[in-house]
């Protein structure tokens, strides 16, 4: 029986032996962890940081529940027992580095995140290696260079953050190949450029290039899958193409900032699934009317923003009567007339089956005319409604609507009844 016992407490301890010697991380994945430190400038690791408690002299996999190898990554048990790397997500702690010569030698990667540092340089082809990566968020950096064609070749990356990264060139085209991607983000570089055509990316539902020098005319290619598009403060030029009506997901559209002009076409208004149209901000001289009756339009807008254009005519009428609408912005164009009642009534008194204007902002134009009524009567905290700046024949600043700008002078509202055509 002693010897028995002994014979069993000697293997358990060979077993110890063994597992103290054998490493948890796979070798290459040690390999390419020591690589990436190396790439990080030493004076911007901070004690504290993640990249501080990388001690090599331990198994990374082994000492993520010690002093040692704190955080910034994951592993994972994939194949053969041994640790494979599967996330590697930096804390902001101000790293930076160029990454141009880092292999990215993971090949069981999920996760890159090593936003809100300041990695310069160009972004390596080498990312590219990374085949299983699904997340790629490198918001926030120091970059420079255009966007390489090769991060198109990542078949399983879901979401694409290369946001305030002072990239330029342009968006590549093998951008069309990322079929599973859902969310790209790169506004607030200098990408400039067309917009490639998109539509092959059949699970894309949030695009943002806002901030940037795009140029041409809006995508006319995006996938039906798409539930946002921002693309404000660009140089895009024309007006919204007939191609949105197929997007069949759409909720929220962000073209402010931009150079668009001629019409708002009719279609827009009454889209099947949009609920925020924001167009402020370009030269639009005229909107197309959808064809109405007075019991309302069928349509899921709640708010519209088509304030700094260069808008004349009437106030649309067909906007009192989009049931949904909350929040309406048409000031600083050329509109002349009076308040339609439509709009008085979604004000002060909708009824049931419309929402009533939360926001009616109107100030900058040349309407005419008395102030209606019900609006006279409105209090301040109710409704925000704005009417400063116009041609009313009294709107004093004692009412809280009329605040913030004088009503415009008798001799320029006549000049500009003259030139209406």
């Amino acid at each position: 029986m002693t010897s028995l016992l002994s014979l069993l407490l000697l293997l358990l301890l060979v077993l110890l032996t063994l597992s103290s010697v054998e490493s948890k991380t796979f070798w290459a994945d040690v390999a390419a962890l020591k690589e990436f430190k190396n790439s990080v400038d030493a004076k911007s690791i901070t004690p504290g940081s993640c990249l501080s408690s990388w001690d090599f002299s331990v198994d990374p996999c082994d000492g993520l529940s010690g002093e040692t190898f704190t955080c910034g990554f994951r592993c994972d048990t994939v194949v053969s027992g041994s640790g494979r790397v599967t996330d590697l997500s930096l804390d902001h702690a101000g790293y930076s580095g160029s990454l141009s010569s880092v292999s990215f030698n993971f090949p069981y990667l999920q996760s890159l995140d090593l936003s809100g540092n300041y990695f310069f340089g160009p972004l390596p082809d080498s990312l590219s290696n990374l085949t299983r990566l699904t997340s790629l968020y490198l918001s926030g950096n120091s970059f420079s260079g255009s966007v390489p064609d090769s991060l198109g070749s990542m078949p399983a990356l879901e979401e694409l953050l290369l946001d305030n990264s002072r990239l330029s060139g342009s968006v590549p085209a093998s951008f069309n190949n990322l079929s599973s991607l859902k969310r790209l983000e790169i506004q607030l570089n200098n990408i400039s450029g067309e917009f490639p055509d998109l539509s092959s990316l059949k699970n894309l539902n949030y695009l943002d290039a806002s901030d940037n020098r795009i140029s041409g005319r809006v995508p006319l290619s995006l996938p039906g899958s798409v539930v946002q598009i921002s693309m404000r403060n660009n140089l895009m030029e024309g007006t919204i193409p007939e191609s949105f009506r197929n997007l069949t997901s759409l909720e929220v559209v962000d073209l402010s900032h931009n150079k668009l002009s001629g019409s708002v076409p009719s279609f827009i208004f009454t889209h099947q699934t949009l609920q925020q149209l924001t167009l402020s901000f370009n030269g639009f001289t005229s909107l197309d009317s959808p064809y109405y009756s007075p019991s309302g339009l069928p349509s899921e807008l709640i708010s519209v923003d088509l304030s700094n254009n260069q808008i004349r005519g009437s106030l649309p009428l067909f906007m009192g009567l989009l049931p949904k609408l909350s929040a309406l912005s048409l000031e600083n164009n050329s509109f002349s007339g009076m308040i339609p009642t439509q709009y008085v009534w979604k004000t002060v008194s909708p009824g049931s089956d419309f929402a009533a204007f939360q926001r009616l902002l109107l100030c900058g134009n040349f309407l005419f005319g008395v102030v209606p009524g019900p609006l006279m009567a409105l209090k301040p905290g109710s409704a925000n409604v704005q009417l400063a700046g116009n041609c009313f024949s009294w709107c004093p600043a004692t009412f809280f609507f009329c605040q913030g700008q004088e009503q415009r002078s008798l001799t320029e509202c006549r000049k500009y009844s003259r030139v209406i055509p």
